[in-house]
């Protein structure tokens, strides 16, 4: 039974937000930790899931979908201009003070990678104090924690971000890779059928991917449904799949949504220096000409139309 409360019985995202403890928080959160903080330093809830908000979200929680983290239909992954970007992180209330939750739907391992990309873009734009609630708004609910109904107005913050690149890489920096100016690991998230080239996103121009990548599909790091694994474990999966954290590395996909799961896996939970996120990933990279593998003859791309793969 889902326990629901009117949004006029709580205005935690209409307030100033109180003072933080310096505490660690993230990369990830139980429910139950959250829960708990609800009560203390009340975090800013992101709930990233659209239309689906509207149902019944986490008390506190501001709608934050994700396709308002994501760039055109032509280049989904494309990183949103900066001045838009904090424009829309004024909306939302944020501050660097004051520590964040990501929820999203957490039906899959596919759905986690909409909360990395924004975690992703988060940490980019300078926040430190972020987590994303592992299981999402289906572990929420399968331990019957409270919901509440009605949409929250945050208060608009004056948030001034400074956008880095630390974790970005660019099409000329995988390039560069691709034609050995430039030392790195690139890792294709993707499900096998694209890295084979047997399929496609619809914004890629070809089927493909990058030469000398190797395929580390993002489901590795997930155990069953739509959590993730602990950082010990995330390390070890790592490890046996010859990720080295002496060389840097270059997570890409289709569009810069299965990679970001890679990315955090990495990155956020395995604790490896220099991994970055090739953000417009292959949708990008194939609208270039720079060389790419396991690309299909003509009769075998349109054999792979017809078949539907």
């Amino acid at each position: 039974m889902r326990h629901l409360l009117p949004a006029a019985a709580l205005a935690l995202a209409s307030i100033a937000a109180p003072a933080f403890a310096q505490n660690m928080f993230g990369p990830l959160i139980t429910p139950d930790a959250l829960e708990t903080r609800l009560e203390s330093d009340a975090p800013l809830i992101l709930d990233i899931r659209g239309d689906a908000y509207a149902e019944g979200h986490i008390p506190g929680a501001v709608s934050a979908p994700y396709g308002d983290f994501r760039g055109p239909k032509e280049n989904p992954g494309q990183v949103i201009p900066e001045d838009k970007l904090e424009a829309m992180l004024q909306s939302l209330g944020v501050t660097y003070e004051r520590p964040i939750a990501i929820v999203h739907e957490g039906d899959s391992d596919t759905d986690f990678g909409a909360a990395a990309r924004v975690y992703w873009t988060l940490k980019s734009s300078g926040l430190t104090q972020l987590a994303i609630v592992n299981g999402g708004m289906q572990a929420w609910e399968a331990e019957k924690r409270p919901l509440m109904t009605g949409s929250l107005r945050p208060e608009p913050s004056d948030i001034d971000i400074t956008w880095t690149d630390k974790w970005l890489a660019t099409t000329d920096e995988v390039a560069n890779v691709v034609t050995g100016g430039q030392d790195a690991q690139l890792v294709d998230a993707r499900p096998l059928d694209f890295f084979e080239g047997r399929s496609a996103h619809d914004a890629a121009a070809r089927p493909g991917t990058l030469p000398g990548a190797t395929n580390v599909t993002h489901s590795n790091f997930f155990t069953e449904g739509g959590r993730i694994v602990d950082a010990q474990e995330a390390s070890t999966i790592a490890e046996r799949l010859g990720l080295r954290s002496d060389r840097p590395v270059v997570s890409f996909c289709n569009t810069g949504h299965w990679a970001a799961t890679d990315w955090f896996a990495m990155s956020e939970l395995a604790g490896m220096d220099n991994v970055k996120l090739y953000a417009e990933s292959m949708a990008g990279y194939s609208q270039t000409d720079n060389e790419m593998a396991n690309v299909p003859g003509l009769f075998r791309n349109l054999w792979n139309q017809v078949m539907g793969y």
